[in-house]
């Protein structure tokens, strides 16, 4: 028995959230072609830390131990008295291993000398996917003096224990790896697959494995295997639909005064399983047929004259319209709800959903993505989502659900994971001494995740709205630190750094609610280019977490006053139709490395001007779909533009979710640019027929819909 098949699934997770067993072995000697392991040890890494678990044997080699190999790891003929042959070891191992990702220091020479021991025994080899942390080293440090482990060590201020013998340099080699991250991550290697891509690309340059008998470490993603858990075909419906499409509308909504027998009645009518109760301070409550049951019997008929408030439940638990179904089932499967309240997005009762209308098979594994980002106790178990939500995409995109939707789940997604990292944040803080928030706030995403068009190359775009502080008081450096640890969270799980420095840990991204409307005053009123894109951002916000209402009503001023500011107007549309052409006079895209970039010319000018139809006609739609069906009667004689820009937008967001999906298994940082060499026929000429589409936004712009 060998090690466990390798699988393409961790390629995109952060290195600090891999399952990784760290492998040490001691041998005979340092040929690889000749000598035996003689000890073998692991210890396993979980959620960026070293865990408890350990496995550690001493392993008869069948030769006697030479002199010059015991004077360094000590162990002698003696010491292996009574131990199994290898062949007895390495199915235990195996089993004990999994399919964690293997990793060790030199971990190449291990490697060989296991497959020399799977040939002698006559196994069959299947080597792990593994990560060499001397690799590692010389990638994030190329300038050391050497790579020892005694060298790296002190460089990185990490203690070694129990040096030569296989347990201490297994955890020693851990403790290195976990304290590499920063450094790694200042490289642009944050995920596993990345690392390996670096491994292998050093390799090749260095030829570090040739000539030493050493067994090469990064596998060629072409070896991976394609787990069929990874690519089945998932139930896609809940990813399809929203809430708005099963629930029951208008909601049944009676007075908490009214006997019990009067709501049981209004149930049995309008075939519903629960009534609402009309809202007092406390919100809306609900009672159900079940509460009916237990009322009736616990007090017989009595029940039946008593008022409902005394039966029903509240505060009712409620979601929005526009969520996902796949969103409802998790809520009711998490806190053991048969009903929720359904809202639309000013909070507002419009309906009820029911287990029943939900079909329960519709509920799978996929399912709990959700659930794994909302209950996340640490950084580095937030960090798994990451493999998790891969995991969903590809099984979407594979089921060839619309990429527009797809790229609203992730939107969804990032949103839940920016509220979790705020979440974290506050703990953090708390266990600080820094105390609770000091007045009321909003955290909110901007751009493609406040509009819903987020892929898998996310960065961070966010922003928090405080009740009252001055620039640089007490009340903002409390919110700074909030923004700056949320940041740091965010980047860790996968969620970079935005470049631009859209974030709340930034000064201009963190203002009380005064001095945010004094900026979008300022924006409005100076319409410079640069005002434009920063209030287009803010254009798209939505709000995660804190007091929702304070950044609603912020945002809506600001669409509001921009729709009466004729120049800021003016200046939206020279900037939308400002763009170039990434087209050659062939109609073919004008490449640049085999990539074009497809954000920059092709999804950026159609959300620029759905924004731009948005605030000139007082859409609040959010997504750019929406904004452009929205706009539709609002530009009579350009229907037939808006659709065709509609399903370029389509295209476009699927041509660039494959390449990262491919991107992601080489190991390839992700971005917006798409290889059209790599599209099949099909694909390729829909995306000359997209790019095309995108001269109809110039068109729009100058269309009289835009003036006056």
């Amino acid at each position: 028995m060998s090690f466990n098949p390798v699988a393409i699934g961790m390629s995109g997770l952060p290195l600090g959230s891999v399952p990784m067993v760290s492998l040490d072995l001691e041998t005979t000697g340092l040929d690889t072609a000749k000598d035996r392991a003689i000890e073998l040890a692991a210890v396993r890494l979980r959620l960026g830390e070293i865990a408890d678990a350990t496995f550690e044997t001493f392993i008869d080699p069948g030769i006697p131990i030479p002199e010059r190999s015991t004077a360094i790891h000590g162990i002698s003929d003696q010491d292996i008295v009574g131990a199994v042959p290898f062949s007895q070891i390495m199915p235990n191992f195996a089993t004990w291993a999994g399919t964690d990702v293997v990793i060790g220091y030199s971990i190449g020479f291990d490697l060989a000398i296991l497959k020399g021991e799977h040939d002698r025994a006559g196994l069959a080899w299947s080597p792990p996917r593994a990560l060499d942390v001397r690799q590692l080293v010389a990638v994030a440090a190329p300038r050391l003096p050497d790579q020892s482990m005694e060298v790296v060590a002190e460089w990185l201020g990490v203690g070694l224990e129990d040096r030569h013998r296989a347990l201490g340099d297994a955890k020693s080699a851990a403790r290195l790896l976990l304290a590499l991250l920063p450094a790694l991550r200042e490289k642009g290697i944050a995920t596993l697959g990345q690392a390996e891509r670096a491994c292998r690309e050093l390799d090749s340059r260095e030829n570090l494995s040739a000539g030493s008998g050493w067994h090469a470490v990064a596998i060629n993603p072409d070896q991976l295997q394609k787990q069929v858990s990874e690519y089945a075909r998932i139930d896609s419906f809940p990813y399809r639909h929203t809430v708005s499409e099963l629930m029951n509308s208008p909601p049944e909504t009676l007075s908490g005064e009214v006997p019990l027998e009067q709501g049981l009645k209004r149930m049995i009518e309008k075939s519903v399983s629960s009534v609402f109760l009309s809202p007092d301070d406390k919100g809306y409550a609900i009672l159900t047929e079940r509460d009916v049951m237990r009322a009736v019997a616990e007090q017989a008929g009595a029940a039946l004259k008593t008022p409902i408030r005394d039966f029903a439940q509240g505060p009712l638990v409620t979601i929005d319209q526009d969520e996902f179904i796949y969103k409802a089932t998790t809520l009711m499967a998490d806190r053991g709800f048969r009903h929720l309240g359904v809202v639309d997005g000013q909070g507002i009762l419009v309906g009820a959903l029911s287990a029943r209308d939900l079909l329960k098979q519709r509920a799978g594994d996929a399912l709990s993505l959700g659930s794994a980002i909302e209950n996340a106790e640490s950084v580095a178990a937030l960090g798994r989502v990451w493999s998790e939500l891969v995991t969903v995409v590809r099984g979407l995109v594979h089921e060839h659900v619309d990429p527009r939707d797809i790229a609203a789940i992730i939107s969804r997604e990032l949103r839940a994971l920016t509220k979790r990292a705020c979440e974290l944040a506050l703990i953090e803080m708390a266990g600080e001494g820094l105390g609770q928030p000091p007045c009321d706030y909003a955290v909110l995403v901007l751009g493609s995740g406040g509009r819903g068009e987020s892929l898998l190359a996310m960065d961070q775009d966010n922003a928090i709205v405080f009740a009252e502080g001055d620039p640089g008081g007490a009340q903002d450096q409390w919110f700074e630190t909030l923004g700056r640890k949320m940041a740091d969270i965010l980047d860790h799980v996968g969620v970079c750094y935005c470049k631009g420095g859209i974030m709340a840990s930034m000064p201009a991204w963190r203002k009380d609610i005064a001095h945010w409307r004094e900026q979008l005053d300022q924006w409005l009123a100076d319409a410079r280019l640069e005002d434009i894109m920063n209030i287009d951002v803010f254009f798209d916000a939505k709000p995660v977490h804190g007091n929702e209402r304070l950044a609603m009503d912020l945002m809506s001023e600001a669409q509001a006053a921009a729709a009466g500011e004729r120049q800021f107007l003016k200046t939206m549309e020279r900037d939308v139709a400002g763009f170039s052409s990434a087209l050659n006079w062939r109609g073919r895209p004008k490449l640049k490395s085999g990539r074009v970039d497809l954000k920059m010319y092709g999804i950026m000018p159609i959300f620029q001007v759905a924004r731009l139809l948005a605030v000139r006609h007082g859409i609040m739609a959010h997504s750019t779909p929406a904004r452009l069906l929205q706009a539709k009667p609002s530009v009579p004689g350009f229907e037939g533009m808006i659709e065709s820009l509609m399903s370029a937008h389509k295209i476009l967001l699927g041509a660039i979710l494959n390449q990262q999906l491919r991107d992601l298994r080489a190991g390839i940082p992700l971005a917006n640019k798409v290889a059209p060499a790599e599209m099949d026929d099909h694909a390729r000429q829909e995306l000359y027929w997209a790019m095309g589409q995108i001269e109809n936004v110039k068109s729009l712009v100058g269309d009289a819909a835009f003036m006056g």
